[in-house]
């Protein structure tokens, strides 16, 4: 059985023909990840396409539409594993329109994968990606400069597109960059290591995926546990069994830990957890567990157990990043569900404090309204208290999403400041 750090997802992204859908294709393909009845398939529609070999950005063109067109519209998601590492994989579109599928793609994701035509180098929309793979906190990003055939695997194309990356990164909040000349249609560095370029010395992409370390990435700091549920069982085995079940959303919570749960502010003493039949001595993230605590108290879904040295803020008043996924719009004064953990709450976005603008990445203040792919700085309201910390210390704990109660959409979605 695999660890829980073994498993990473990753995000592509890129501009339009840039080859994600092909890389994808190829990475399956390479890694032997494809069943075969799918692959039959893919072959027969490539045949009927007139394709001389398979078409690999068929594999992950899930959608008629994108098949016909020849472009991602929708975020595909594919699962492959390989000895070392179990992967989740977020094709996302790359039209400036599908802004809101990419930030969805990628916020979960470990790792954001930026596709660069190397005939053209770093463009617009390269620029776009990694800001939102900034915004979003991405731990690591892999740039991979693809159709390297293209510019007769030139090593000093390779190394002018790097500069340019580097020249845009070094303004925004991204850790770990690194960077793969490669050609997905014809497999050089993606899985094998590429003959054409002995000048590049690095892994290809998959060994990089396999290898790179992400169990850092989770927060281990600050002990966070939303509680779902309440457990009684009332079974003779578990006469006063009192549990409180939820995720451990970071940290490390173990037995004997003096706890406090907000917002009610009492204090108690971990006294047991419980994964299933199990009784663990110290449960951690991402783990879903049932807590014992040693005194009685009033605890419900929603309420939020945290070391008593180490407290989220528990405010109304949030500022928040937001990128607006509706059609409809923000309409001014509403009311909407405010989902944080597993704690649900009335909400109102009193104000909007800017907008980006996502051709030029500026900020543009004194526009109040909320449209489809908009990214924003926004203050909201909630009608009691949530315990939040920042984004950029607690990806669990520093996201939210908005839903309107009248079509019970998911509207937005947010990241806290």
């Amino acid at each position: 059985m695999l660890d829980n750090n073994q498993l990473l997802r990753f995000t592509t992204a890129g501009s339009v023909d840039d080859g994600k859908s092909t890389l994808i294709g190829r990475l399956l393909y390479d890694s032997k990840s494809i069943f075969e009845d799918q692959l039959k398939s893919i072959e027969n529609t490539s045949k009927k396409k007139g394709h001389a070999g398979v078409d690999l950005a068929l594999f992950t063109d899930g959608l008629k539409d994108e098949r016909e067109q020849g472009i991602t519209i929708d975020v595909a998601y594919r699962y492959f594993t390989t000895p070392k590492r179990k992967f989740i994989i977020a094709d996302t579109p790359g039209h400036i329109q599908y802004t809101r599928n990419m930030v969805t793609g990628a916020s979960t994701a470990n790792v954001a994968t930026i596709l660069v035509d190397a005939r053209h180098g770093v463009i617009e929309q390269t620029k776009r990606h990694a800001f939102i793979a900034s915004l979003l906190n991405i731990p690591h990003v892999i740039v991979c400069v693809n159709k390297m055939d293209l510019v007769d695997y030139s090593e000093e194309v390779f190394n002018n597109i790097v500069s340019q990356f580097e020249q845009i990164s070094s303004k925004m909040l991204i850790k770990d960059v690194r960077f793969i000349p490669m050609s997905a249609l014809d497999g050089d560095n993606v899985v094998n290591r590429s003959e054409n370029m002995p000048w590049y010395q690095g892994s290809p992409m998959l060994y990089m995926l396999e290898t790179m370390h992400i169990s850092s990435d989770v927060n281990k700091i600050d002990a966070r546990f939303a509680v779902q549920t309440v457990l009684r069982p009332q079974s003779d085995s578990h006469r006063d069994y009192r549990g409180y079940a939820g995720r451990v959303a970071s940290g490390v919570l173990r037995v004997g830990d003096e706890i406090t749960v907000m917002p009610s502010g009492f204090t108690s003493k971990i006294k047991g957890i419980n994964l299933y039949d199990q009784e663990l001595e110290e449960a951690f993230a991402p783990q879903s567990v049932s807590i014992q605590l040693e005194d009685d108290i009033d605890i419900s879904r929603g309420d939020m157990i945290v070391r008593s040295n180490n407290k989220p803020e528990a405010s109304q008043d949030i500022e928040v990043m937001l990128c607006w996924l509706n059609s409809a719009g923000a309409k001014p004064r509403t009311k909407y569900t405010i989902k944080h953990t597993s704690n649900d709450q009335k909400a109102m976005i009193k104000d909007v404090v800017y907008k980006i603008d996502i051709e030029t990445l500026n900020r543009v203040e004194g526009s109040a309204d909320l449209n489809m792919n908009d990214i924003a700085k926004v203050k909201i309201r909630t009608t009691k208290p949530l315990m939040i910390d920042s984004y950029r210390e607690n990806r669990s704990t520093g996201s939210i999403v908005l839903v309107d109660d009248s079509t019970n959409e998911t509207v937005a979605a947010g990241m806290i400041v």
